[in-house]
């Protein structure tokens, strides 16, 4: 009665009486699948095809075997140890707007400086364009400021003053700002009123001020507050917030923000300012959030508290707030706009709203 070879790559019938050494061709190595390839460990044929691979003939000549090979040893099903169950998992879908916000930290908690990241290409456009040298220097004190328009969470504008203003307390603390202007040349980086020479950015950005004063909370009303083009993206860990603000300022602008609010202030191209204001959707985490400057534009990473995807960028009753002649700009332009109508500043976007842009403004 004919046998069938269990030898590998041959699979023949056989009969055991006439059973010669010659008699079966076959493989005596094991299989070998790598990057698609399909082959033989005792020979070098390879191929990407499986049938192909089955069919390819043995390479060694031996006797036919009747034997079928061992199964596979396998540890779980010879140990007498009891079956761990499996764990189940469980997935959550997402959170509801009210329970977000139930969730919600308060928005009034401190708001940190972000740190800023400078590009070697925004360095040398600062010192190619000298544009910090056109500025006037700024003054070392705000006398006269109405105590009533500074609010908690004002950040010094006196450069190099990192100071928050906390309350009427805040006013008698000493301000150490530069009243100098900040200078870029042949590589080095310092401000004109001290002259401490560096060519390392960081550095730059961390020099003590050389001078004390009273703090400047507001404003000097010496920059033209205008408005520029946003985007947004996200990723399942990150929000990327640009801004499109050509060759920035790092010495004096800031960007800070808390777990829920996000305050950008960015000097400009000499003398413009562009500031906003939000809610974000989301929590953020402010440790692992930072700002990148180049010469096109300024992109805020901010790192959320937990994985997710978020349905916008900011809540629905969030809006840009920038101060001065945009402000008065967008109220002369529409001035019967309904309340609940999205502002043309607001950091919220839709395909629509980028393709109007693009176009150089919205259709009527």
């Amino acid at each position: 009665m004919a046998s069938l070879c269990y030898n590998k790559g041959c699979g023949q019938r056989f009969d055991p009486e006439h059973n010669a050494k010659d008699s079966c061709m076959y493989h005596p190595g094991i299989p070998i699948f790598h990057d698609a390839l399909k082959g033989w460990s005792c020979c070098k044929k390879r191929t990407t095809d499986f049938s192909e691979f089955l069919s390819i003939k043995g390479c060694t000549k031996g006797f036919h075997s009747k034997e079928k090979p061992p199964e596979p040893f396998s540890q779980e099903d010879t140990s007498d140890e009891p079956k761990a169950k499996p764990v189940e998992e469980l997935i959550q879908g997402p959170k509801s707007a009210e329970k977000m916000q139930r969730e919600r930290p308060s928005s009034d908690e401190t708001r940190k400086l972000l740190p800023i990241k400078v590009s070697r290409s925004l360095e040398q456009a600062l010192e190619k364009l000298n544009l910090s040298s056109k500025n006037k220097a700024p003054e070392g004190s705000c006398a006269g400021e109405a105590a009533a328009e500074v609010r908690a969470g004002n950040t010094c504008k006196n450069a190099a003053c990192k100071a928050i203003y906390q309350g009427p307390e805040s006013n008698t603390e000493v301000c150490s700002f530069h009243p100098g202007v900040p200078v870029f040349h042949e590589g080095m980086k310092y401000w004109s009123c001290c002259r401490i020479k560096t060519t390392d950015f960081s550095a730059f950005l961390e020099q003590p001020g050389c001078s004390s004063g009273q703090h400047c909370w507001m404003g000097k009303g010496d920059k033209k507050a205008v408005s520029c083009r946003q985007d947004w993206h996200q990723t399942s860990s990150q929000v990327v917030v640009t801004v499109y603000a050509k060759n920035p300022l790092p010495a004096l602008s800031s960007v800070k923000a808390n777990r829920t609010v996000l305050e950008v202030h960015i000097i400009f191209e000499g003398n413009k300012i562009f500031q906003a204001e939000l809610d974000l959707w989301g929590v953020i985490k402010i440790e692992k959030s930072f700002v990148s400057m180049v010469p096109t534009k300024v992109e805020i990473t901010l790192c959320k508290a937990s994985p997710g995807s978020w349905a916008r960028l900011e809540l629905p009753q969030s809006r840009l707030h920038s101060g001065g002649e945009q402000e008065e700009a967008a109220n002369a332009e529409e001035p019967g706009a309904a309340q609940g109508e999205d502002s043309d500043d607001s950091l919220s976007w839709s395909e629509e709203e980028d393709e109007e842009l693009e176009m150089g403004g919205p259709s009527n």
